[in-house]
């Protein structure tokens, strides 16, 4: 507890006046949690981080094994290579790059962290001001003796490094204080050299010095000096000791010495590649483990700076071994700059991750390949071997239904122990025998309408004599579906994949994992009938969702199977894969002034109260004004207050009442329960209208008898799925005969409502010819285009082609 004071009492230390109040009353023996202004609630004023604290550092001495883990890291060394500090000319600071560090820094040490700074720059601060002197002073002189015309002509020397250091280390200093200063954080340097490591006294003092300043909550900021340094001797390490050659040892050295968690090196490469980087098999390594050093090649070194790659992975490797975890990462890139350092501690997939621990399996990345090969396998299959693997499939749900009731009775049992999910997702999360049972017949469809799907003929066309083009149906390629409490999704999505000719990734919530597991195992069981076992893989390593969007090169659609916010948050991070699905199911039922009672309460009921938290149930129920206080009304009302439905009123419905249910938050709300928003509108073009501007353009439903009412609303709605007297729960993949489903989509390309088979699928063009050119169709030339539209006919064996 003693200590939890002082850490929170040491942040302010660096406050104005704070350090010598602090050390005033310690030497008048007063408890320092007893000062005045050292409260939590004065932190949380004077900061203007946002505050909070981490568990205090835990034992050292073994390095973190997984990226997530490094959330844990209490005491942090960053180092800044020469080429992240420095211009590209070599000749002064990156200075927008720098202030964008400091405040990273600045952030993680207000959250609690103790940061140490290893920098490069100071070379490059001093030969821009020692370039600048010069041409000043050459400059008067040549324009006092030989006229203004001769100082174009001028030649700069060249400028000794250790000078420059010299010259370059208080400002670099001064311009580091300046702009911790800004975060009201304080900094001390210390410059140092191997000697003072190789002398014991010298290294103690070092190590007091240092744990003092994190005391104080004060950021050092360390570099070699390199005003007297010696030149690096070769292969100088001592018996188990790192020798400070470059800034990458002395981070290395500095991180072990003081027992630091973790070490960020920035430079200017993205990480550590198997090649060097630019080749064009080079290939970003996410983990690097101390057995793989054979695997790798290293490329030459930074455009500034003493060390290389070569050096930096045996800091890291002597960092890893003395117990500190490592991350190599690019500090330049100007779209990840501004928050590589505090994505790194957040455990997400920037640059190289050092780890000993290597894991059973193979890695996301491992697996995305294994899955692309064995799909271009199973694309190539003939219709009915794959069909066959979609049965047997079926055929195992049915015949290991118990194993598959006992995984998800135990996710069942520790989701109820925990309490961390509704009950809605404890319903999805649920699986029975009947739905085993529906789950198999579905599969069965898909198998039968898979027999003509890869490889089918869409258009035909005679470009000229003897040329003939055919555009074709070809998988899509990688699809990554990630998917909450529904285990029933999985079976459903591997065999649309299986039928579609498409390698899976699966990546499902934990609190399905038993039932994950059985059923993917049944996947490829059948699936390993024609050898194409991995075709289908589920993700069961600590992947976050948000490093999964990050494979563009690897993955081609993402589906997104869960909440509003799950889909959001994808969209959001898979910047560069399309992702097909739809953030929100907000449905609405219209109920227009002709509408048949005995339909509407039908309709109402089950879209509302058939299962609440499907993304097609409704959450908006309109009616039109005609029918307020009406028996069909009161009919309606009495039927959900049955049914246990909460009702909240809209603006205009609750400015008819007197006394109304709680007013509505918004009109755009998605409740996935027994509960919805009831609302007036005066027309059927009115109830259009509302759906346009609140609706999520999923499923909206018109119930009246007027047909011409009803083919208006179908025309105008701009809805992935508009329905007239029928329940908003048929926007649904099996329900359409489409077998089964991968998603709903709201989007206006490709695929749009309920996607089966055909949403997975794209073409391609192929074009067959007898050495056909361009220029053949010239003026000069002697073809001409004919473009005849042929009949379609299905590809013969041995023509079917794949993507």
């Amino acid at each position: 507890m003693y200590l939890q004071k002082m850490f929170t009492c040491s942040r302010l230390l660096a406050r104005p006046n704070a350090l010598q109040t602090f050390r005033r009353a310690a030497s008048q023996g007063k408890n320092p949690s007893s000062f005045p202004f050292l409260t939590l609630h004065a932190v949380r004023q004077w900061s203007n981080v946002p505050f909070f604290t981490v568990p205090l550092a835990r034992a050292h001495g073994k390095s973190f094994a997984h990226r997530s883990e490094l959330r844990q890291a209490k005491r942090i060394v960053v180092k800044l290579g020469s080429a992240v500090v420095t211009r590209g000319d070599e000749c002064g600071l990156a200075l927008g790059r720098l202030a964008s560090i400091v405040e990273q820094v600045a952030v993680l040490q207000n959250q609690g962290r103790e940061m140490m700074i290893v920098t490069s720059g100071a070379v490059a601060f001093g030969k821009q001001r020692l370039r600048h002197e010069i041409l000043l002073s050459q400059s008067v002189r040549q324009a006092l003796h030989s006229g203004q015309n001769q100082l174009k002509d001028m030649a700069l020397p060249v400028l000794e490094a250790r000078a420059c250091a010299a010259a370059g280390q208080s400002g670099l200093m001064a311009l580091y204080e300046a702009m911790f200063t800004q975060y009201s954080t304080c900094t001390a340097q210390i410059l140092v050299t191997n000697l003072d490591f190789h002398d014991d006294q010298k290294r103690r003092n070092l190590n007091s010095t240092l744990h003092e300043l994190l005391r104080m909550n004060i950021v050092p900021i360390i570099n070699t000096n390199d005003a007297v340094v010696p030149p690096p001797e070769p292969n100088s390490d001592l018996q188990g000791v790192i020798s400070i050659k470059d800034n990458d040892s002395l981070a290395a050295r500095l991180a072990v010495e003081m027992r630091a968690d973790l070490l960020i090196a920035l430079s200017d490469v993205e990480g550590l590649y198997d090649s060097p980087p630019g080749s064009d098999d080079a290939k970003l390594l996410d983990t690097f483990y101390p057995g793989d050093q054979h695997s790798i090649t290293y490329g030459t070194k930074s455009r500034v700076g003493i060390g290389g790659m070569e050096a930096k992975v045996k800091a890291a490797l002597w960092a890893l071994q003395g117990g500190t975890s490592v991350v190599i990462a690019n500090g330049t890139h100007p779209k990840v700059t501004g928050h590589v350092i505090t994505d790194i501690v957040e455990g997400k997939k920037l640059g190289t991750f050092f780890s000993e621990v290597k894991p059973a399996g193979p890695t996301v990345e491992q697996q995305t390949e294994m899955a692309r090969s064995a799909g271009r396998t199973l694309a190539s299959l003939e219709p009915e071997q794959r069909s066959d693997i979609i049965c047997a499939f079926a055929d195992l749900l049915t015949e290991r239904k118990g194993e598959i009731l006992s995984a998800n009775k135990k996710d069942m049992e520790h989701a109820a122990s925990t309490g961390r999910l509704s009950p809605a997702l404890l319903n999805r999360l649920s699986l029975s025998s009947s739905k085993l049972n529906s789950l198999s017949i579905g599969l069965r469809q898909i198998a039968v309408s898979s027999q003509d799907s890869v490889g089918r003929v869409l258009r035909r066309t005679r470009v000229a004599n003897n040329l003939e083009l055919e555009q074709i149906t070809v998988p899509i390629g990688v699809l990554l579906v990630i998917f909450e409490s529904r285990p029933d999704c999985l079976p459903q999505v591997s065999a649309l994949a299986i039928a579609s000719g498409n390698a899976l990734l699966l990546k499902g919530g934990k609190e399905a994992a038993n039932t994950n597991r059985i059923m993917h195992e049944l996947a490829q069981e059948a699936l390993s009938i024609h050898g194409v076992k991995d075709a289908i893989q589920l993700v069961s390593t600590r992947e976050e969702v948000e490093d999964l969007c990050r494979l563009e090169k690897m993955i081609d659609l993402i589906i997104p199977r869960g909440s509003s916010q799950l889909v959001r948050d994808i969209q959001r991070a898979a910047k560069g894969i399309p992702v097909l699905g739809h953030s929100e199911g907000i449905c609405h039922v219209y109920v227009d002034h002709e509408a048949s009672i005995d339909k509407a309460i039908k309709i109402i009921r089950d879209s509302k109260c058939d299962y609440p938290a499907a993304c097609n149930a409704m959450e908006t129920l309109l009616v039109h004004r005609d029918l307020l206080r009406t028996p069909v009304f009161d009919q309606i009302i009495d039927m959900l207050r049955t049914e246990h439905v909460k009702i909240h009123a809209g603006p205009k419905f609750a400015s008819y009442l007197t006394f109304s249910p709680s007013e509505v938050k918004s009109l755009r709300t998605e409740y996935g329960d027994l509960e919805c928003c009831i609302e007036v509108v005066d027309s059927m073009q009115e109830a259009v209208d509302h759906i346009h501007k609140y609706g999520s353009s999923h499923t909206d439903v018109i119930v009246t008898e007027n047909e011409e009412t009803a083919e208006q609303f179908l025309q105008q709605l701009d809805s992935a799925c508009v329905f007239w007297n029928a329940s908003s729960r048929f926007a649904d993949g099996y329900r359409f005969g489409l077998g089964a489903e991968v998603g709903i989509s709201t989007a206006r390309i490709h695929a749009r409502g309920p996607v089966g088979l055909e949403g997975l699928l794209t073409t391609k063009w192929v074009l067959r010819g007898e050495g056909h050119t361009a220029a053949d169709f010239s003026e000069q030339g002697t073809m001409t285009y004919l473009h005849e539209n042929l009949p379609v006919a299905q590809l013969l064996p041995g023509r079917r082609t794949t993507s």
